[in-house]
């Protein structure tokens, strides 16, 4: 039977989170516990970036500046979300997959342990009494951004994890069925 606290697992909405973040230390452990995945081949197709408020705020200035470099007649509100886009969280930590191609481990198999790494990261920080929420949004493909964060060519963001103390209890959401997505195979 699975852990009560893997039934409870929810993201917390970055606005949401507050001070603390994960102190180094716990950060480490943290990053350790994300790491432990499903990896055909051990190639650790991934790495980490840590972003912090401050350094959020410098990046949310990029993003205002290259929203106004795609679209000159951005709104003002529009422009401060982006400003704001990581700084509401104390603590982002962007997961990079580092892809190594051509390759005999197939490209999706690379993917899908980089996205056991952003869960692992999610879980984590919950089971060690933080919230987290995984985003991307467009600043994860744009490539001035992806230049900016330092993205070679083979990487890819996988997910931007806002990590925190929550500020109030989350409550669930509809969740699938499983017995309803579950078909049996036969010959």
């Amino acid at each position: 039977m699975p852990s009560l606290a893997l039934h409870q697992r929810r993201s917390v909405p970055s606005r949401l989170l507050d001070d603390p973040a994960p102190s180094d230390e716990a950060l480490i452990d943290l990053l350790k516990v994300a790491s432990r995945v499903p990896d055909h081949g051990a190639l650790t197709p991934w790495r980490f970036l840590r972003i912090r408020r401050q350094q959020g705020a410098d990046l949310g200035e990029l993003l205002a500046e290259r929203t106004l470099e795609l679209e000159p007649e951005t709104p003002a509100a529009a422009l401060t979300k982006e400003r704001g886009r990581f700084v509401q969280a104390p603590l982002v930590i962007a997961v990079i997959g580092c892809y190594q191609q051509p390759h005999r481990i197939p490209l999706v198999e690379q993917q899908l342990t980089v996205g056991c790494v952003c869960f692992n990261l999610l879980q984590a920080a919950q089971a060690a009494g933080f919230g987290a929420q995984w985003l991307t949004s467009w600043a994860a493909y744009d490539p001035s951004i992806r230049a900016a964060l330092g993205i070679a060519e083979n990487e890819a963001v996988v997910g931007f994890i806002h990590i925190g103390t929550p500020r109030e209890q989350i409550g669930e959401r509809p969740r699938p069925d499983p017995s309803a997505r579950l078909t049996d195979w036969s010959a």
